[in-house]
């Protein structure tokens, strides 16, 4: 998920562990996510 912090944008687990940021931009954040899910989803 993406969350609003005084630095920008967060990108956070569903656990609320930090997964990367702050970023400027949400578009940013919302590229960073699309990382993650790409490489959790990738098969060997």
């Amino acid at each position: 998920m993406i969350k609003k912090v005084k630095g920008g944008y967060r990108v956070l687990s569903e656990k609320g562990r930090n997964m990367g940021g702050p970023y400027k931009t949400r578009e940013e954040a919302a590229k960073r996510l699309r990382q993650i899910e790409f490489f959790k989803h990738k098969k060997g």
